[in-house]
């Protein structure tokens, strides 16, 4: 088993981490409907109650936190676990919201595209320009399926635009360093897709949909794909559900290594420390927030404090 420190436990479905240059660790906690704070010894202080289920957040141009709220699950406890289940009776839909991490304060900046509703808005990453692209994983019913999507929002927040729809759960995103290539995930076939882009927002050839050519990393087997980063190396770090661990993906879409962890959920990675050589990773179901060093270091987000 990999060796790493627990900072903090109790955590009600943890995700989402933003790694702070205070050292604290930003995190959702999904099954609370709240934004949290984990501080290095480990206290957690609440920055917002948001209701329903956010899921993804990052850390905008304006020094706001944006998150990805589902909208809400049924949860079921296994064990002492605790894993998502289904859609609450009142889900009323997803929505992305800006917090402002010093009062709490916190805002709706989207519930539809183009007169659609957003169902179930998941993980979230920011371009160098100000923008940010961001998965609607869809939502599940016991003989109903809202199907899921990939969107841009431009850096003046004044637009939303549906890129990829419909996509089978689509749920970690990230950018290349060098912001040439998006990169997502689809949860439950266990894929990762690759895409060029031409500029923000912008796929630099025509969609096709299901393009192999565009298949990044499907290994087969029983296991899902959660949420992602990249490191310095270009490499997809990317959160494996079931097996329990970090596949790392080369930028051609080799295994680089699986780090294994204790925890059948583990959903997602962000680096940080010095020199970006620690990664926080979230062992949802046993409700914990872990650090371990990391062999090479990991990409800067943009607007991520140093």
């Amino acid at each position: 088993m990999t060796d790493f420190e627990v900072i903090a436990t109790g955590l009600k479905f943890p995700e989402g981490p933003i790694a702070m240059a205070d050292g604290s660790v930003i995190v959702v906690e999904i099954a609370a409907g709240r934004l949290s704070r984990v501080e290095p010894d480990g206290n957690v202080q609440v920055i917002a109650e948001l209701g329903g289920a956010p899921n993804g957040a990052a850390i905008g141009p304006d020094g706001l936190c944006y998150v990805c709220n589902n909208g809400g699950f049924t949860w079921v406890d296994v064990d002492g676990m605790l894993f998502p289940e289904g859609t609450p009776d009142d889900y009323d839909g997803g929505r992305i919201e800006r917090v402002n991490l010093e009062t709490g304060e916190h805002e709706v900046l989207f519930d539809s595209c183009n007169g659609n509703r957003l169902n179930g808005p998941n993980d979230i990453v920011f371009d160098n320009h100000g923008g940010f692209w961001f998965t609607d994983a869809g939502k599940l019913w016991p003989r109903q399926i809202a199907r899921g999507g990939v969107y841009y929002v431009g850096a003046d927040t004044a637009h939303i635009e549906e890129v990829f729809y419909p996509q089978e759960f689509p749920n970690g995103i990230a950018l290349s360093p060098t912001e040439n290539t998006l990169y997502f995930c689809e949860t439950m076939n266990g894929r990762i897709w690759s895409y060029p882009l031409s500029g923000p927002g912008q796929l630099a050839e025509p969609l096709v949909p299901s393009n192999p050519e565009n298949l990044l990393h499907a290994p087969g087997g029983l296991l899902g794909f959660d949420s992602m980063c990249v490191d310095s190396h270009g490499n997809v770090c990317q959160a494996t559900l079931f097996q329990g661990g970090i596949s790392v993906v080369s930028p051609t879409g080799d295994l680089v290594e699986f780090i294994d962890l204790p925890d059948p959920l583990v959903t997602n990675i962000c680096f940080g420390g010095e020199d970006l050589c620690t990664a926080y990773i979230t062992l949802s179901a046993t409700g914990q927030l872990i650090s371990m060093p990391w062999d090479r270091p990991g990409h800067r987000l943009n607007f991520q404090t140093e």
